[in-house]
């Protein structure tokens, strides 16, 4: 009996180190979309955000050097990571010789190699949005309270990471529900969007000084903002969201010298990519009264505050986009990014177009594609 035992005790110690050990680990898949080339950029990462609760957030790479286009990699080349990559990939970030990526609904930061993003560690940031590399710190933007609608939800903040240490060193509180952020003139702007408040929306900008990590200014903007982009000479648009039924979306010019509002332009945007002089745009702005969907892709001069052109895409193609859900733009050769999140649940597509505006090739990708990186030599 004793043997008997001892016999099934080892047997059942097998059994569970094999089932242990034999975890999936979701591969790789690799493509070629294009010629090898050298350009000075290496490539790029894209996060596809996954839906929300499904815990499949993943990253692809494009490998401009070779052409090759890969899914997945993230999976592979952390076999241990419990989880992968987590819930909702909400932003991406190369600082240094590190890749941050913000998973939101998993509340963390989760710090890559750049080279090859193989992890170093998680940061852990309580339904984090954003984040902007800067003097040595990333900050990352953070609604502070459970990933739910809540008109009493406390008010959000900024978290400043050291990235020797890899630790938080300090937090600031911002307005309700805080987004995007841009630096500009030693200052930090972040939008303040007030989502889980609706329709009492949060209306501003909180501008942070650097130097002494506090907030010095509110600036009253619009409701529910979003995005914020800086341009060459220092300027900050900002977009708001509108509420999707009779307040519009609409992009807002802000001066770092003065902290105003100096342009309101009345064109939605869902996101944007500046490149050079030119802000490239994709809005795909839902009414809930109508129930209706419009798509629009834009062009806009930044020295003249005008829309150069009102088509990114010249060939038909934009008619294959179910969803546009993310933009880029070469930082060399000016070639336009355009993500598809199609259906919102199935594997999106990424789509790359010339300067022209004509399509040079697509690729399968994760769910809900949106965030790009490029990788410098």
């Amino acid at each position: 009996m004793r043997f008997r035992l001892t016999l099934l005790s080892i047997t059942s110690l097998l059994l569970s180190t094999s089932c242990r050990e034999d975890i999936y680990v979701r591969q790789s898949e690799s493509t070629s979309v294009d010629s090898p080339r050298s350009t000075g950029i290496d490539g790029f990462y894209l996060l596809n955000e996954g839906n929300m609760g499904s815990n499949k957030s993943s990253l692809d790479y494009f490998d401009e050097t070779t052409g090759i286009y890969t899914r997945n990699i993230y999976a592979e080349r952390n076999p241990s990571a419990v989880k992968e990559l987590g819930d909702v990939g909400n932003d991406l970030e190369i600082y240094g010789s590190k890749l941050y990526a913000v998973i939101n609904c998993s509340h963390k930061v989760e710090v890559m190699r750049e080279r090859d993003a193989t992890r170093i560690t998680k940061i852990d940031i309580p339904n984090c949005r954003y984040a902007i590399g800067h003097g040595g710190h990333v900050y990352v933007s953070s609604y502070v309270s459970p990933v739910q609608d809540d008109p009493t939800a406390p008010r959000g903040a900024v978290f400043k990471i050291d990235t020797l240490s890899l630790q938080v060193m300090d937090r600031v509180d911002v307005g309700y529900q805080p987004e995007e952020m841009a630096i500009s003139n030693g200052k930090l702007y972040i939008a303040n969007s007030g989502g889980y408040r609706a329709p009492n929306y949060d209306r501003t900008v909180s501008v942070i000084d650097l130097g002494t990590f506090s907030v010095i200014k509110d600036i009253d903007v619009d409701i529910n903002l979003h995005r914020v982009k800086r341009d060459s000479r220092g300027l900050i648009y900002v977009t708001s969201r509108g509420d999707n039924a009779y307040i519009p979306s609409r992009l807002y010019v802000i001066d770092p010298a003065t902290d105003q509002v100096t342009r309101k332009i009345d064109t939605p945007v869902s996101d944007l990519w500046i490149h050079g002089d030119s802000a490239y745009i994709y809005s795909a702005a839902i009414n809930d009264v109508t129930g209706q969907t419009t798509i629009s892709y834009s062009i806009l001069n930044l020295n003249t505050h005008l829309i150069d052109d009102n088509r990114i895409i010249k060939d038909g193609t934009d008619s294959a986009i179910k969803m546009p859900h993310g933009i880029a733009v070469h930082p060399v050769t000016r070639e336009i990014y355009i993500t598809d999140a199609r259906n919102y649940v199935s594997s999106g597509r990424i789509h790359c177009y010339s300067p022209d505006g004509t399509l040079k090739w697509s690729q399968t990708t994760g769910e809900i594609p949106a965030h790009f990186a490029f990788r410098r030599h």
